[in-house]
Formats: C-alpha cells, structure tokens, sequence
C-alpha cells in the first residue's frame, strides 16, 4: 500500500533546517539565553538514552488501526531494558522486563511522537513481561513480549539522521540515528495479525515507510 505519509521519520527530515525556521520569522533563543539553558544549546546537552527504536504503524486507508513502538536501551538515565509501546483500539499498553523504564520510554518520547499525533492515548497498562529483540539493518526487527510480536521486513533502505531540534512535549532534544524504512511489517496479539497495511511512500531512491527499523539511537537533552 502506497501513499503519502508524514511518519517520524519524515518529520524529523522536514524539520531538520533551521534555515527554513528563520525564513518563516519564529523566534529562536538568542545566543545569550542558549548561553545560559543547555536545553537550548545543543553543544551542552547531555545524552539520555543509547539504543534503538524501530517502529510500525499499520493503516486502513487513511485510519492508524495499530501502533508499535519498540525499544532496546543500552544505556540510559533510567537503565537499560526492553519494552514495546503498543497503541491499538484506543488502549495503550507498555510490555516491558522493567516498568520504571518502560514507563520513562512511554511517558518521555512515545506518546509525542508523530505516529502518535491524534491518536486517543489513554494512560498506559503497565505490564512486566520478558522482552525479546532481534534488530539489525539486514534483516530488519523481530520483537516479542507477553502476547505481543511484531516485525519489520524488507528494508528499503539505510540512512543516517540527526537533529537538535526534536520537541517531545515542550522539550527539545537532540537526536541521531542510523533508519531503515522497510516494505513489510505486522502486529500479532495472542497469535493473530492486527488490521492494517504498512504504508510507502517517496521516490525508489529514497523511499520512506511507516514501518522502519533505526539503530545507533542517541538521544540528548
């Protein structure tokens, strides 16, 4: 399925240029203020996270059916883990083998990301289960915890990104990474698919999905 499509991803492109900020006449910091909040300025941010987060929305026309988010967190501020952030049906759930982290990765990054714009997003079930992960660039993400599994197949392609300007609920971080949109993808709970179709778009030399797998994740504050 093929249209298109504003995902996290292409967001972070689009926003990218702070040229494009300064030509549409916002108001940026002055270099006095950045001086002085480390929020910012990017040079003195601190990092909060190392990792990787791929993720997939699944559609049915122009309506979101179902959301993943998936995370292995090498390092971070509130430890290191796994969890998957799934939106579906109105309910969120947060699969995770360390809940004050799951939690964290829900509350701090999820729930403002693009994907999640507009959707219903209630407060999340918590639910402390195993996490297992396979994600890599080759081969794309395998992930399963409880009755949850979802995967992401097929890359397209490989391509590095990174930004200062990223808002997460007011507070603007810097992020890099290394994504891979990806052609295929599903979500199964208790061994069944979820509805929905992975959505491409852009030209074959850069083609962007809302299936994607990312690795080499920083995050800075």
């Amino acid at each position: 399925m093929t249209r298109p499509q504003l995902s996290r991803r292409r967001a972070l492109q689009a926003g990218a240029a702070t040229a494009a900020g300064l030509a549409a006449g916002l108001a940026l910091p002055s270099i006095a203020d950045a001086a002085d909040d480390p929020g910012t300025d990017p040079a003195r941010r601190k990092v909060v996270l190392v990792g990787a987060n791929p993720g997939i929305q699944l559609f049915d026309g122009d309506t979101v059916t179902a959301y993943a988010s998936v995370w292995t967190v090498d390092w971070s501020t509130h430890g290191a883990g796994a969890a998957i952030v799934l939106w579906h049906d109105g309910r969120v759930r947060v699969l995770t083998d360390h809940p004050a982290l799951g939690s964290w990765l829900e509350r701090t990054f999820t729930r403002f990301f693009p994907e999640a714009d507009g959707l219903p997003w209630p407060e999340p079930r918590i639910e402390r289960r195993a996490v297992h992960v396979a994600n890599d660039l080759a081969r794309g993400t395998h992930a399963r915890a409880g009755d949850v599994t979802v995967r992401i197949s097929e890359v397209l392609d490989r391509r590095a990104f990174a930004t200062d300007d990223f808002d997460l609920g007011g507070r603007v971080h810097s992020l890099s990474l290394v994504t891979g949109p990806s052609a295929a993808g599903a979500i199964e709970v208790r061994g069944r698919s979820l509805p929905g179709e992975v959505v491409r778009s852009g030209p074959p030399e850069r083609p962007s999905s809302s299936a994607f797998v990312a690795v080499a994740e920083v995050w800075r504050l």
